[in-house]
């Protein structure tokens, strides 16, 4: 199993937990970007610098991603090919995207999109919590433990 970060989005603190998440479990976390990014020096945490475009850190996560990896992001789109792909997504708020409950989340993002562009203001999400971290721990901490378990 790999942890595959779509990192140029995602929070310093959801970083900051899957860096000892690495440590602690050695599993490895790759973060993939189209800018520099700072790591502490690890065997187990790595970068990868795409180009600049759109979807193009994306689409370099799905090329490398295989069955039973887990995708961090709060890209939808995203989500859906690596579940289609084998692997798990987990939103850095600790929703886990499945089989299930992606097409409805895609569904709502598609409907968000169409108001956005009609003109209607819909909000953005609101800043991380506290109870947002504590579920994305929990939620990696139970992928991570049903891995261990499983291998």
């Amino acid at each position: 199993m790999k942890i595959w970060v779509d990192a140029d989005a995602c929070p310093v603190v959801v970083k900051e937990i899957l860096f000892r998440a690495a440590e602690r479990t050695a599993v490895p976390v790759v973060l993939v970007a189209n800018q520099p990014l700072y790591v502490p020096s690890s065997d187990y945490i790595s970068t990868l610098q795409v180009p600049q475009g759109f979807d193009v850190a994306d689409d370099e996560i799905v090329r490398r991603l295989s069955a039973g990896d887990l995708v961090i992001t709060g890209d939808i789109p995203l989500a859906a090919e690596a579940i289609e792909k084998g692997a798990r997504a987990l939103s850095p708020r600790g929703e886990l995207h499945t089989s299930e409950n992606i097409r409805a989340r895609l569904n709502m993002r598609d409907f968000l999109d169409t108001m956005r562009a009609s003109g209607v203001d819909t909000g953005g999400p609101s800043a991380m919590s506290q109870r947002d971290r504590q579920e994305f721990a929990n939620a990696l901490d139970r992928i991570l433990t049903r891995y261990r378990a499983e291998s």
